[in-house]
């Protein structure tokens, strides 16, 4: 990967903060000096400094003033107050172009632009380009898998800037905004549903007389098997699935429950479910 000559500053340094921090050292995008970090957790940045040797500091304006894009790490309940900080930044210098890249749940871009941009006109705020991303926990063992969407002043080398950055810890598709509800509902949440259907066959195989152990670790093989089986085959899921199923086997056995349970309608309703809890949060 190349690097990024770009100096890049995370406000809010929680656990997707870091695993930015960690994707971008460690695939060699950026060196540690061009990274900054702030948060309100003064041990909490002492820990990442010692850890990563990145700069730190409580003040998000000056960390504003001192890179060129703004990665917004922080809990949506805190993005007004985080905003209202960038934009009196902005307001006050002649800082030029900022990217600001958005990790922030359920917190549309009109609502950034609201605040970033109150009190600007149109050419400044194309100093002030936007990316909404959402990632998914994944990202934190760096195989995330996450969708962004830029606003109307992010121009391409903004979007192929916010790629870059996203692809240090996984994967990334560009989407209008409209469809990021179902991204959340997909991926976003996506590895709790994994986590549920683990669980639970864990649990099934210990109920078989299985050690917890044993069981753990048939269902995690047997996942990350199916799953390159799938990718390298390149083969349709149902294709697949009714090569495991032999007539009057076990497999039917086991998806006769599954489809008597109407299991596939209830996951696509829970999906459902998920994206519509995502719009009303937005």
């Amino acid at each position: 990967m190349k690097k990024l000559d770009k100096k890049i500053g995370l406000v809010g340094a929680g656990n997707m903060g870091e695993a930015i921090i960690n994707g971008l050292i460690k695939s060699g995008l950026s060196m540690s000096a061009q990274i900054w970090a702030s948060d309100v957790r003064g041990a909490r940045l002492r820990q990442l400094k010692d850890t990563y040797k990145i700069n730190i500091t409580q003040d998000n304006t000056e960390l504003f003033g001192r890179v060129d894009i703004v990665i917004l790490s922080v809990k949506p309940q805190h993005m007004d107050e985080v905003l209202q900080c960038l934009a009196g930044a902005f307001s006050h210098a002649d800082v030029g172009v900022k990217l600001i890249i958005s990790i922030a749940a359920g917190f549309p871009i009109k609502k950034m632009e609201g605040i970033l941009y109150s009190q600007l006109d149109d050419d400044s705020k194309g100093l002030l380009p936007i990316v909404r991303v959402m990632p998914n926990t994944p990202a934190l063992v760096l195989a995330g898998m996450a969708g962004m969407s830029g606003n109307r002043y992010a121009r391409e080398t903004d979007l192929n800037q916010a790629r870059t950055i996203l692809e240090a810890i996984g994967k990334v598709i560009e989407f209008e905004e409209e469809d990021l509800d179902a991204v959340t509902a997909l991926s976003g949440s996506g590895p709790a549903y994994i986590f549920y259907v683990i669980e639970s066959l864990v649990e099934a195989g210990a109920g078989l007389g299985l050690s917890p152990s044993h069981a753990m670790s048939l269902t995690l093989e047997t996942i990350k098997g199916s799953v390159r089986l799938l990718e390298e085959t390149g083969e349709a899921p149902a294709s697949l699935r009714k090569k495991v199923t032999s007539k009057g086997g076990t497999t039917e056995a086991a998806l006769s429950v599954l489809e008597s349970c109407g299991v596939k309608d209830r996951l696509v309703e829970a999906v459902r479910a998920a994206a519509q809890r995502s719009k009303q949060l937005s």
